[in-house]
This record gives structure tokens, C-alpha cells and sequence, in this order.
């Protein structure tokens, strides 16, 4: 779970919770007109600009922003320098019974094609293809946010000019012009809401999930490259430690 997406979503909300309770009361800033245009509207444009399949996923991609998959880099260092002693010590093929059951999926597939005896290109290439691809899906299910603020907005504007047109059809009935003027006002602010609260951030943050995958699988990828080279695992290890901060760079062998 990360702690700070978690607290960042409650701390807003409950701040703009505590704000309308201390101001009006909640009540008035609930409209089902409103919400009709803004969230259903939004969520069926995003039906019409996304595939069902990724559509169906929705809920999951939101859950790895606030609940990503756990990376240790410095366990994994330390897993792929274990391998790589091995390796010198007794070959490449005595890492099979180990690997097989290892459960990082991308570094099985790499290290079993060094032990079938792929050439080093052949697996590079592989390798950096399975890392675009990756990445390159990553991007597609943060744009679903992403297009969620802009989508979310948009609506609220519509939204507005309803209100509008609704208040400017019935000048004549001063009742009238209250529930049009509260549907012009409240789309904007539910627009602005889903946008700035859900939308942005959460696109933002997967953008930040991907990039720490993308990392994770480029120093696997080194990793088995030295490997398979024969590399000395100290120095195997002062060219993995490079992937990290400075301030984490703390070498086994010390």
C-alpha cells in the first residue's frame, strides 16, 4: 500500500468535505442533474475513447496507484549476484533448478534464455521489446485518467451552459432559476473535482509506477547480460549499483 497516495486522497477529501459542512452543510452541494452529466457523461465518453477491454480493467489500474506491486532493487542486486557466483562457480546451466522457481517473471524468461544458449543480441533485443511493450501499456491505462480529467471538465462546462439555458428559458419564474443555476454551478465544481482529485493525479502517479518497472526490468536485463558474459560479480555489482541513489549504494562485498 502506498501511504502517501492513500493519505493524499483522504486528506483531500476531507478537507473539502469539512469545508462545504462548516460552510452550507452538505446538502446543497448534492445534485443528481449534475451528477448525470458530469460523471455519466465522462464515463461514457470514455467508453466511446478507450477499447471494453481496458474499460473493464478500470478499478484494477486504479488500485496499482494507490496498492503498486512491491520492488526491493537491493534484494534483487543481491539475487542476481547469488546467480551470477553460481554461474562462475558451477556454470550457467546449475541456475535452472533455481530459476524455475523464481517468481519475477521477467527475469526467469531472460535467465533461461541465457541457459538454453540464446547469443547475448537475441535476448537483448527480447528483453528491450518486452520492456517497451510493458511501458508502452502502462502509458495506454494512464491515459484513461488522464483523459478522465479532461472529459470530466469538459462535461462540467456542458453541464454549465444547460444550467444556463435552463435559467434563460425561465427568467419569468424566479423558482426556476435556483435548481438551473445550481446545475450550472455544481457541474463545474464536479468537473473540477473528478479532474483534479482522481483524473491528473492518478494518471500521474501510474506515469511514476511505470518508470519504476521500466527501471526494475533494465537492471534485470544488465543483470542477466553479466550473467551470461561470465562477469566478475563484483563487478557485476558496481554496475547494478548504479541503478540506485548514491545514498543506497552499499555494496555486498564489503
Amino acid at each position: 500500500m502506498d501511504l502517501g497516495s492513500v493519505i493524499g486522497f483522504v486528506l483531500t477529501i476531507s478537507f473539502l468535505l469539512m469545508a462545504m459542512v462548516l460552510g452550507v452543510g452538505i446538502g446543497p452541494y448534492i445534485d443528481m442533474p449534475s451528477v448525470l452529466i458530469v460523471i455519466g457523461g465522462s464515463i461514457g465518453s470514455l467508453l466511446i475513447s478507450f477499447r471494453l477491454e481496458q474499460m473493464k480493467n478500470f478499478v484494477k489500474i486504479f488500485m496499482i496507484a494507490i496498492k503498486p506491486p512491491q520492488m526491493d532493487l537491493k534484494g534483487l542486486i543481491e539475487k542476481l549476484i547469488d546467480y551470477a557466483t553460481k554461474a562462475r562457480k558451477e556454470g550457467i546451466l546449475a541456475l535452472e533448478g533455481p530459476v524455475k522457481n523464481d517468481d519475477n517473471e521477467f527475469l526467469k524468461s531472460g535467465l533461461m534464455m541465457a541457459i538454453d544458449g540464446q547469443e547475448p543480441d537475441f535476448i537483448r533485443d527480447m528483453m528491450e521489446i518486452e520492456i517497451e511493450q510493458m511501458s508502452v501499456r502502462h502509458q495506454g491505462n494512464a491515459s484513461i485518467f488522464e483523459q478522465w480529467a479532461n472529459l470530466a471538465g469538459a462535461m462540467g462546462m456542458i453541464g454549465t451552459l444547460i444550467g444556463l439555458v435552463a435559467m434563460l428559458l425561465n427568467m419569468s419564474d424566479p423558482s426556476a432559476i435556483g435548481p438551473a443555476m445550481a446545475v450550472a454551478l455544481l457541474t463545474t465544481m464536479y468537473g473540477a473535482m473528478i479532474g483534479n482529485i482522481f483524473g491528473a493525479p492518478v494518471a500521474n502517479i501510474l506515469g511514476i509506477r511505470n518508470d519504476e518497472e521500466v527501471l526494475q526490468n533494465q537492471l534485470i536485463l544488465e543483470g542477466i547480460m553479466s550473467i551470461q558474459a561470465g562477469d566478475n560479480p563484483r563487478n557485476m555489482e558496481g554496475k547494478l549499483l548504479s541503478f540506485l541513489p548514491p545514498a543506497e549504494r552499499e555494496s555486498q562485498f564489503d
